[in-house]
């Protein structure tokens, strides 16, 4: 088994690490990838150090199974190349996610969909992975008719640039023109992740849509969302209110949660017990609790869902990926 990770350097790039590790994915050759300006230096993984290559150096080794966590322009002009040669490329980008042609993977709902031809497997936004893990059992159960979502992103989910921009702002210093957002993050909220689109929704918002869609296979849903990015760095939060297709019972909702593989349910506010993402870092599961009825519409009720978003919002679903594709298509 030959690995890749592209943008070993990177935030993911160091949780994909870590997470191959906690799930002891086999590896006889790691190869790490990264810009030119750090081919040449060295980095740990196992216990030993391995050598950064450039990208060309990676595809003549031709490894089993690649995962990119470098960027969409990175993934369109290179995953490619590495399954021309044979890989398969499981790409945290935005790049493939909806391209009619790949699939877009969370492995507890449709990992079933690959096949050993899919050498370019998408892994869905990280706000979408882990709302749809808590609606997928509802989604099959009752069916869902609309979302209306509010996300509580954490700062992490933006890169490298953006720690160091609430670093500064913690210790005190001032914004400085190399800034990952446009306003301070430290002790405020910015209800602009990503770019702002022709519609007046950002990007981040429109993929909640989007990808949602794609991987609960239903097209009819209704998907409205505001994506704020909060001075937080253990994982992204969300506030979901669901319109199902059908009467329910919570008790009947609370046991379909229970029972959906990656999903704990947290909720019991009695005791002060539900989802934070204080509690959910360096956590591979997603946690949902507040799950109570919306008394003012017919068939709808609401849901707190909380995950690390450098976990399973994005290195941990890809290693369940490449676990999937090792097992089933990889001799």
């Amino acid at each position: 088994m030959k690995l890749a990770v592209v943008g070993v350097t990177g935030l993911v790039g160091g949780e994909i690490m870590e997470v191959l590790n906690e799930y002891g994915f086999e590896i006889n050759q790691f190869i790490p990838v990264a810009s030119e300006r750090s081919v040449g230096k060295t980095i740990q993984f196992r216990d030993a150090d391995h050598t950064i290559v450039s990208m060309d150096a990676a595809i003549e080794m031709k490894p089993d199974i690649a995962i990119f966590s470098a960027g969409g322009s990175t993934s369109t002009e290179h995953a490619p190349r590495f399954a021309e040669v044979g890989t398969v490329v499981i790409d945290n980008s935005s790049a493939w996610r909806m391209d009619p042609t790949k699939k877009l993977i969370v492995p507890e709902i449709n990992a079933t969909q690959l096949t050993a031809d899919d050498k370019i497997i998408a892994n869905p936004n990280c706000s979408t992975i882990q709302m749809v893990v808590a609606l997928a059992p509802l989604h099959k159960q009752f069916g869902i008719k609309r979302l209306v979502i509010s996300t509580y992103q954490s700062f992490t989910g933006t890169g490298v640039k953006a720690v160091r921009q609430y670093e500064a702002e913690k210790e005190g210093g001032t914004m400085g023109e190399d800034n990952a957002y446009p306003h301070k993050i430290f002790a405020n909220c910015l209800p602009h992740c990503d770019i702002f689109l022709d519609n007046g929704y950002t990007k981040e918002e429109m993929k909640l849509v989007h990808e949602t869609r794609k991987i609960l296979g239903d097209d009819s849903m209704g998907v409205t969302a505001t994506a704020v990015r909060v001075p937080v760095s253990g994982g992204h939060s969300e506030s979901i209110n669901v319109e199902l297709g059908n009467e329910f019972e919570i008790k009947e909702v609370i046991s379909l949660l229970e029972n959906m593989d990656g999903l704990i349910v947290q909720d019991d506010p009695a005791n002060n017990v539900y989802p934070m993402p204080l509690d959910a870092h360096k956590k591979n599961e997603v946690f949902v609790g507040r799950i109570r009825r919306d008394e003012s519409k017919e068939n709808t009720m609401n849901m707190w869902v909380v995950s690390d978003n450098l976990r399973k919002g994005a290195a941990t679903n890809a290693v369940q990926i490449a676990n999937y594709v090792k097992k089933n298509f990889i001799n």
